[in-house]
């Protein structure tokens, strides 16, 4: 691998500084772009939190055929819409890279989720345009293929890569993946991208997503993306993994003990 450097890229979407060895970034949002009500009875409140990062999903790679699969394009636009209304970001999922041009219309960081780390050819693309993109790692991935999939983007021209732990696939059915979080201090020793971590994926249970967000903190994680839901009991997708905005904002208020005892500020 030629990703290692001396240094660390430092990204910043929105205000939001992702890699500062002194900030911990925060993206919340839902996991799919159901509705304008939706969106909007979601990122209100989030704003009002200092929440500068907003992410949803429009196009949505699902398991199941039959299951939703996101409003593609007019979710776009009405994420791009809301954001907007409240100043914030656009974090969302490319599943292909034909999307590529309308997605980069309407979002400020561009994600490739889990099960296209490997898609060479999406990853390549993504090196010919300037957005940041979030790398999520695969379901089975090794820390050295995400840094292989990060460096396809690099070397085709786009250095602005921000990791992501997202759990992995294990023998484990009590949690959706295992959340390896070694691999944050891992990364750090490895290579110079900011990495954070997604702890709703990582545990597919919203009890779980305070106490892994404290850890994510503690290990040296650059930020955490987790669903908020104004009502998860209604969503159309993952509604067990995703917050409620008060739930979210006591997870805000107890994880900054944590953030201050390592010299940290939220973002």
């Amino acid at each position: 691998m030629t990703i290692k450097k001396k240094f660390t890229t430092v990204i910043k979407i929105n205000g939001v500084k992702i890699g500062d060895p002194k900030t911990f970034a925060i993206i919340a949002g839902p996991c799919a772009i159901e509705s304008e009500k939706q969106m909007d009875a979601i990122a209100k409140p989030l704003a009002k939190m200092g929440v500068k990062l907003l992410r949803g999903g429009a196009f949505k790679p699902r398991t199941a055929p039959n299951t939703f699969q996101g409003l593609e394009l007019e979710g776009l636009k009405i994420m791009k819409r809301v954001a907007n209304k409240y100043k914030m970001g656009v974090v969302t999922e490319v599943t292909d890279s034909k999307f590529l041009d309308e997605i980069c219309k309407y979002t400020d960081m561009v994600q490739v989720g889990a099960r296209n780390m490997q898609n060479f050819q999406l990853l390549k693309e993504l090196g010919k345009i300037k957005k940041p993109i979030l790398l999520k790692r695969g379901l089975s991935a090794t820390i050295e293929e995400l840094l292989l999939a990060a460096e396809y983007i690099i070397s085709n021209g786009n250095p602005n890569v921000i990791l992501c732990e997202r759990g992995i696939r294990t023998f484990e059915k009590e949690t959706r993946n295992t959340l390896a979080l070694a691999t944050v201090p891992l990364v750090k020793e490895l290579s110079h991208l900011p990495i954070i971590v997604d702890p709703s994926h990582g545990t597919g249970k919203k009890s779980l997503i305070e106490p892994m967000t404290k850890a994510a903190i503690a290990c040296g994680a650059d930020g955490v993306i987790i669903e908020v839901h104004a009502n998860p009991k209604e969503a159309l997708s993952d509604a067990q993994q995703q917050l409620t905005p008060d739930e979210f904002k006591k997870l805000l208020k107890n994880s900054n003990p944590i953030m201050k005892a390592i010299g940290k500020t939220m973002q």
